[in-house]
């Protein structure tokens, strides 16, 4: 654990890393930064040093055996653009803890990348001066080691419906959830799903709450720190941020739902609840 943490940051995982984190690594050439915001924002003015990859224009909601091949594929064609060869630390940030952030950091934590982390709080935290220089750099052969073990399928996820030490996390708005914001072919939820709109998990400054916090917040919300939770959202970018919130809070076995509602609201083949609000 970094010293100067406060008792509130007691216990993040290496998921993480703070603004001195950062001020300490800076010039470590075994750093790279990945800065996930629209390119318009990034050309405005990002860290020094920071390389550009919004994950909004990757959206993948096939999850079959092609599809997943497929995402695989794209995630090594991705990661070699960048640079990236496995051996560095890679910092993934945003404004604040965002999900675009949090998308990446777990899309690279799949890719079998060993240091994966996002910038609690964004440039909000950083407190750096920005900058409009875009840095050159190398493109490499990254070699993807797929980690199955943190990405759900529908299949899945169809076959662990209603079993015994299996929980759905639907980390989207009240609106999708209870079907009044209808966002795919159907609307509706997973069967099963317990529901807690992903922003839950952000402090007001816009980082994420302490461990304790957000172990509390869960289990009152009835997720089983035992049980295999699998997140889901529309496209599996507020998912992969409630995943990092779950490995966070101390929950071991944790799954991004990568197709989510965008792959599961759109076929007829699969079982769909309709909630409605109390």
């Amino acid at each position: 654990m970094n010293q100067g943490k406060t008792a509130r940051d007691e216990g993040k995982t290496e998921l993480l890393v703070d603004a001195r984190w950062l001020r300490e690594h800076r010039d470590g050439a075994s750093l790279i930064l990945i800065d996930t915001r629209p390119v318009k924002d990034f050309h405005g003015g990002h860290l020094s040093g920071a390389r550009h990859f919004d994950p909004f224009a990757f959206h993948h909601t096939d999850t079959s055996e092609r599809g997943i091949a497929e995402f695989g594929a794209q995630l090594q064609w991705i990661f070699s653009a960048l640079g990236i060869t496995g051996r560095e630390t890679v910092v993934f940030y945003e404004n604040e803890s965002g999900m675009r952030a949090a998308r990446g950091q777990w899309a690279l934590e799949y890719a079998g990348h060993p240091k994966a982390r996002m910038l609690d709080g964004g440039l909000k935290a950083a407190g750096e001066t920005l900058t409009t220089r875009v840095d050159k750099f190398a493109a490499t052969d990254f070699e993807l080691s797929a980690r199955a073990e943190i990405l759900a399928t529908y299949a899945h996820l169809l076959d662990r419906i209603g079993r015994p030490g299996v929980q759905i996390f639907d980390v989207r708005s009240d609106e999708e959830y209870f079907g009044e914001r209808v966002r795919a072919k159907h609307g509706g939820a997973i069967p099963g799903a317990l529901h807690q709109d992903w922003t839950a998990a952000l402090a007001a400054d816009g980082t994420v709450k302490s461990p304790a916090e957000l172990r509390a917040q869960f289990e009152a919300l009835g997720l089983d720190p035992a049980a295999e939770i699998v997140t889901y959202c529309q496209g599996g970018y507020r998912a992969a941020h409630a995943y990092l919130a779950l490995k966070i809070a101390g929950y071991p076995k944790v799954r991004n739902y990568l197709g989510s509602w965008a792959e599961w609201g759109n076929r007829d083949d699969l079982p769909i609840q309709h909630p409605r609000r109390k």
